[in-house]
């Protein structure tokens, strides 16, 4: 068995990394409940968007070949914007697919026609604004920019993403979401981006946490009667 002096210094050790570490040690646990009694479906909105919704089909499209013979396609995605057909080349370029007029970016109303297919009828739009930019901590960071955001008179404040660019429809955030993507910073300890796993920080508290467990495993192990009982009967 270990000396008392030795014994001490290791309660003490272990007292002071629970106080250190037992905050983070709450927000995991807390996040992990969360993330563990939600419905990852919920969390991405899926229950404000259109069920019914479909894809509208087009025929006698133009052929690419009519196009901008100086574009050299990689790739293309066929789109509707305001029940027109519309080829996304590249990432890059949107051209009318009936006509081959190119066109620069969609309008606010154009943007409105889209979400109201792919969001739930009963929602009524509150506000539409246009962003330009984002930080690592917006919730549409990452992005294709600029967008449009439309705002939704609903108690979970949900915002819906068209891109101006290509007409896509985003993304959903709403406030089950946002409480998601918070307690998720708390979890991977990424306080900047969110989705990195290898931050410094983590790696110091996985240590420590480590640490603490086994100096908790090393008191019982020292200060346990039954032990005591094991090595002086040996």
């Amino acid at each position: 068995m270990v000396n008392r002096h030795t014994a001490q210094k290791i309660r003490k050790t272990h007292r002071y990394l629970g106080v250190f570490l037992g905050l983070q040690f709450l927000l995991w646990t807390i996040s992990g409940l969360y993330f563990s009694w939600t419905n990852i479906d919920d969390i991405r909105g899926n229950q404000f968007k259109n069920k019914e919704f479909k894809p509208k089909a087009f025929t006698n499209l133009i052929d690419l070949k009519k196009l901008n013979p100086k574009i050299k396609i990689a790739t293309l995605q066929l789109k509707e914007i305001d029940n027109k057909p519309y080829y996304w080349i590249n990432n890059k370029h949107l051209y009318n697919a009936k006509t081959g007029k190119i066109k620069e970016n969609i309008t606010k109303e154009e943007a409105l026609a889209i979400a109201k297919k792919r969001i739930k009828k009963d929602m009524k739009v509150k506000d539409i604004q246009l962003i330009t930019k984002t930080n690592k901590h917006h919730e549409y960071r990452g992005g294709l920019l600029p967008a449009y955001v439309i705002s939704y008179n609903t108690p979970s404040a949900v915002k819906s993403y068209i891109s101006k660019k290509d007409g896509t429809f985003r993304t959903i955030r709403h406030r089950s979401w946002r409480w998601f993507d918070f307690l998720w910073m708390t979890h991977t300890m990424d306080y900047e981006g969110r989705d990195n796993f290898n931050t410094t920080i983590l790696r110091i508290f996985s240590v420590l946490g480590l640490v603490t467990v086994l100096s908790g495993f090393l008191l019982w192990f020292i200060s346990s009667s039954t032990i005591r009982k094991i090595n002086k009967n040996k």
